[in-house]
């Protein structure tokens, strides 16, 4: 018997209980109860919040404990999944482990599980683009991939198609992470700046979770860091594998690097391998060559570098990010809402070479907007501020030292709508408009995707 259908057949011998019914939970149950597996989900929603999810689950025979007090009988499960959303360190939870509860996750039991070699990515800024570049380029090389974790879908649900020459692919939150004690094969952070502060409480915490991912690496390991980045950059000590750097400023003794002509090279042992030019690489901004540089940096010697270059040249983007979605009357319209903190505004920001239209606001994830401040006073003509966070991105703004009210207008809007309507009202014929929120979407809905398929269908929808 497999070590996988040890895991099953154990389960069916446990009270298993699951918190939410996310993206990682829905088909996770419904393999659970295919396996006769008894499941009771604990939501804080009542049913007709998420009727047809409820709907379909009560028909599989899954119980539900619902509404408010959906935490108070964790004591009486052996095994609860928490989703990503749910804070590892809540009471509730607390309450629960030291009962003896078995407290994990979908993706903790995927690693424990997964039989093929796992690359995974995690960072502030850059990590799904990083994490699509690594499955794109996989996939051009002939392997069969499996991308998910925060990113796409869960991987636990389809661990038995899973073989041992194939890769996985996964995206890993600071949420996942906090309670991760397994790290991949091949580990990438991109860049750690203060992000999700408002769950974290302490900068320390959060770097915390982050270094979760390498700090279970065995010898065999690869780790790639970012030279530029403070953050990963004071994380080389712990590294236990082999480290490689990715830089675009400076050369690296080991890794993925920017020569002064424009090509991305990797380069060991004293030998430099040009593979790509940066004008090759088809998404715009440095951010994005940055991207690249730390995923050749992952992928060296598993691929040929024309795989890499391949999809440097044809892959046009992940949803959300900087994705291009029409240009009506001369107005160019882009879906930057990925972009949930300063640093991912900056990024986009400095795709264009040119001052744009941004609209802004959302969710308060206890961050500053200082660091971005100057950088929208220098390159924004019309910044429209929404949500919770407009007066304190607006107060960040106009303290700026080069802020000067001829050069960016500040307006308000009470909905996504009326940002919208105002951005087409004000645009003139060559501007560029880009939902850069710099915030969570947690204030107005689920998830960042929702709110950037909303601001494409309101933008489609212009006459």
């Amino acid at each position: 018997m497999s070590k996988i259908q040890r895991f099953f057949d154990d389960m069916k011998q446990k009270k298993v209980a699951f918190i939410g019914t996310g993206v990682s939970h829905t088909d996770l149950i419904t393999v659970f109860r295919e396996k006769g597996i008894g499941v009771t989900v604990c939501d804080k929603r009542s049913a007709d919040k998420f009727q047809e999810v409820y709907d379909k689950l009560s028909g599989m025979g899954v119980k539900f404990i619902l509404g408010e007090n959906y935490l108070d009988s964790l004591t009486d499960f052996d095994v609860v999944f928490r989703t990503p959303g749910m804070y590892f360190n809540n009471p509730a939870l607390q309450k629960a482990r030291e009962a003896g509860v078995v407290i994990t996750s979908e993706m903790e039991v995927f690693f424990d599980l997964c039989p093929c070699e796992i690359y995974a990515v995690t960072g502030s800024d850059g990590k799904s683009t990083s994490t699509t570049l690594i499955a794109e380029i996989l996939a051009a090389a002939g392997r069969k991939v499996h991308k998910g974790g925060n990113i796409g879908r869960a991987l636990l649900p389809v661990i038995e198609e899973i073989r041992e020459e194939d890769a996985a692919v996964v995206e890993l939150s600071s949420f996942q992470l906090i309670s991760m004690r397994k790290s991949p094969d091949v580990a990438l952070i991109t860049n750690i700046t203060p992000n999700h502060l408002d769950v974290h409480g302490t900068m320390e915490e959060y770097i915390q979770c982050k270094t979760n991912l390498i700090a279970h690496q065995n010898a065999f390991s690869r780790t790639v860091l970012n030279l530029d980045n403070e953050g990963t950059k004071a994380l080389a000590p712990l590294v236990r594998g082999k480290l490689n750097w990715f830089s675009r400023r400076e050369t690296v003794e080991r890794g993925a690097f920017l020569r002064e002509d424009g090509m991305l090279c990797y380069t060991e042992k004293g030998e430099v391998t040009p593979v790509v030019h940066k004008d090759d690489i088809r998404i715009p901004g440095m951010h994005n060559v940055e991207n690249f540089l730390g995923v050749i940096a992952a992928l060296w010697g598993d691929v040929e570098i024309r795989d890499i270059v391949k999809v440097a040249k044809e892959f046009g983007g992940v949803e959300h990010r900087i994705e291009f979605v029409r240009e009506l009357h001369g107005v160019k319209w882009y879906n930057d809402s990925i972009a949930t903190s300063p640093t991912r505004v900056l990024a986009g920001l400095r795709s264009f070479d040119q001052k744009i239209i941004v609209l802004a606001g959302g969710y308060d994830k206890k961050i500053p907007f200082e660091p971005m401040a100057e950088t929208v006073c220098d390159r924004v003509k019309l910044l429209i501020l929404m949500g919770v966070t407009a007066e304190k991105i607006e107060k960040a703004v106009t303290g700026a030292k080069n802020y000067d009210p001829a050069n960016i207008r500040i307006l308000h809007a009470d909905s996504m709508e009326q940002a919208v309507e105002i951005a087409a009202k004000e645009a003139q014929r060559g501007d560029i408009v880009t939902l850069s929120p710099a915030c969570a979407s947690f204030d107005w809905y689920p998830n960042f995707e929702v709110r950037g398929q909303h601001f494409k269908r309101l933008v489609r929808e212009l006459s």
